[in-house]
C-alpha cells in the first residue's frame, strides 16, 4: 500500500529507521550495516537520484525492505518523513548549520536522534537547547557516534574502569581519505567556532594559532603530527562525568606530509573569509571544501585504511593506557550508527536525553559490536596503580 502525505512524500509502508543524508559516503555505509541487522530503512535526502545512485552500490540491497525518499530540509517536511520512524541517523552536516531542523522534527514525532558529528559547537548547542526536551519525552539525543570519537571513548571508558583516574589524554589516528562533508566541516569549524578542551571541569579554548603537535604513536617508531581537530566530542561528553575533570583530544592522519599541509590550507581559507558576512562565508567555505575534495573517496580497503585510538588516563596515584587498533574508520562509523538504531528498536537506551554512544549503549557493548564485525582488535590495556 502506498500513501502520500500532505508534503508530497510518498511511502509504501512505515520503516523504523530513517538514514538522512544517505547519498553521502557514511550514509551509504549506515544503510549497508542496517541490512546486516535486517532493519528496514528509508534512505532520505534532498536529491533522490543521488541517493539511489549511492545506495545502488550497497551489496545485497535487494534483500532488505528499504525506500528512497526525496525531502526538503525544513521542519515540516522532516516531521512528515519521521512520523512513523523510531530512529533517525543524521549525516547531513555541517550540523551546526543543518542539525536544528532535524532534532526539532524528532521532538515533534517522538524519534530518537543519532548523528556522526564532531562539531563541538553543535554538541554544546544541542545539549543546551534540546537535551532536557528530549529527556522529557524519553528520547535519545546522541550526536557524534563515529569512529573518530566513539572508538576513543570506548578506550577512555576501559581506562576509567580503574577508579581514581580523572585526566584523559586522547589521540586518534587514521589512514584514509577525507569525505566531501568532513572537509567542509573542518573549514566551517575553523572559521566559525572555537575549539575547547576540559580543565578542572571547565571549557578552555585551544589557542587560535595552535599549530601541529608532535605526538608519540603507539606501535610506531616514527612520531606523528596531530591537531586539536575542532576540539572533538570528548570534552563535551566527559564534562558531565563525575569521574573526569580534564580532557584533551587531538587527532591526525598517518600521512605526515598531508598533516603538514592542513594548517596552511585552513589558514588560507580563513584569510579569504575573515571579513565576509555569514552567508557569503558559508558560500566560500563550501567552494573551498569542494576544491579540496569534490568526489566520494574510494571504498575503504581493510588492509590499507587502518585506525588507532590511544588514551592515557591518569590520576594522583594511578595510570592506565588503552590502545585500540582498528581498520576502516568509516565502516566503524556506519556499523555503530546501525547498531545504535537496531538497539533502540529493541530496548530503551541506558540514558535518555543528551548522551554519547557509550553512555547510551555501553562501551563494552559497542566494543563487542566492532569486534564481532572484525573492525577492531582486542584492546591493549595497561594499568599502573
Amino acid at each position: 500500500m502506498t500513501s502520500t502525505n500532505p508534503k508530497g512524500i510518498t511511502m509504501s509502508s512505515p520503516k523504523p529507521v530513517v538514514v538522512y543524508g544517505a547519498s553521502g559516503y557514511t550514509g551509504r555505509l549506515i544503510c549497508e550495516y542496517l541490512r546486516e541487522y535486517n532493519v528496514p530503512f528509508v534512505a532520505a535526502g534532498r536529491d533522490k537520484a543521488r541517493i539511489q545512485e549511492a545506495i545502488d552500490h550497497v551489496p545485497g540491497l535487494d534483500t532488505i525492505d528499504h525506500e528512497v525518499v526525496e525531502v526538503s530540509h525544513d521542519v515540516e517536511a522532516l516531521t512528515e518523513l519521521f512520523r512513523d520512524a523510531k530512529v533517525v541517523c543524521n549525516t547531513v552536516g555541517p550540523f551546526s548549520e543543518y542539525g536544528h531542523e532535524v532534532v526539532e522534527a524528532c521532538l515533534r514525532t517522538g524519534t530518537h536522534y543519532l548523528d556522526t558529528t564532531g562539531e563541538q559547537d553543535w554538541l554544546i548547542a544541542s545539549e543546551e537547547r534540546y537535551g532536557a526536551q528530549m529527556a522529557e519525552k524519553g528520547l535519545l539525543l546522541s550526536p557524534g557516534i563515529a569512529q573518530m570519537y566513539t572508538t576513543g571513548e570506548i578506550a577512555a571508558n576501559l581506562c576509567l574502569e580503574t577508579p581514581g583516574l580523572d585526566t584523559l589524554d586522547i589521540l586518534v589516528f587514521w589512514k584514509g581519505y577525507p569525505t566531501v562533508a568532513s572537509t567542509k566541516t573542518i573549514l566551517v569549524n575553523a572559521a566559525l567556532s572555537a575549539a575547547y578542551y576540559l580543565e578542572q571541569n571547565e571549557y578552555r579554548p585551544w589557542p587560535a594559532d595552535g599549530g601541529l603537535q608532535d605526538v608519540t604513536v603507539p606501535g610506531h617508531h616514527e612520531t606523528g603530527l596531530a591537531l586539536p581537530w575542532g576540539g572533538t566530542s570528548h570534552p563535551v561528553w566527559f564534562k558531565n562525568d563525575a569521574r573526569v575533570a580534564n580532557v584533551k583530544a587531538v587527532g591526525g592522519v598517518f600521512d605526515r606530509a598531508l598533516m603538514q599541509g592542513v594548517p596552511q590550507i585552513v589558514a588560507a581559507v580563513l584569510e579569504q573569509v575573515k571579513d565576509l558576512p555569514l552567508d557569503e562565508k558559508m558560500r566560500v567555505l563550501a567552494e573551498q571544501a569542494a576544491a579540496v575534495r569534490d568526489e566520494m573517496p574510494p571504498r575503504e580497503n581493510q588492509r590499507l585504511n587502518t585506525s588507532l585510538d590511544s588514551v592515557h588516563a591518569s590520576g594522583p596515584l594511578g595510570r592506565a593506557h588503552c590502545v585500540i587498533h582498528g581498520t576502516c574508520n568509516y565502516k566503524q562509523t556506519g556499523l555503530m550508527q546501525a547498531y545504535g538504531a537496531y538497539s533502540l528498536l529493541q530496548q530503551p537506551p541506558k540514558r535518555v536525553g543528551f548522551a554519547s554512544g557509550c553512555q547510551a549503549f555501553g562501551h563494552r557493548e559497542l566494543l563487542g559490536v566492532l569486534r564481532s564485525f572484525g573492525l577492531v582488535s582486542n584492546p591493549v590495556l595497561t594499568v599502573h596503580d
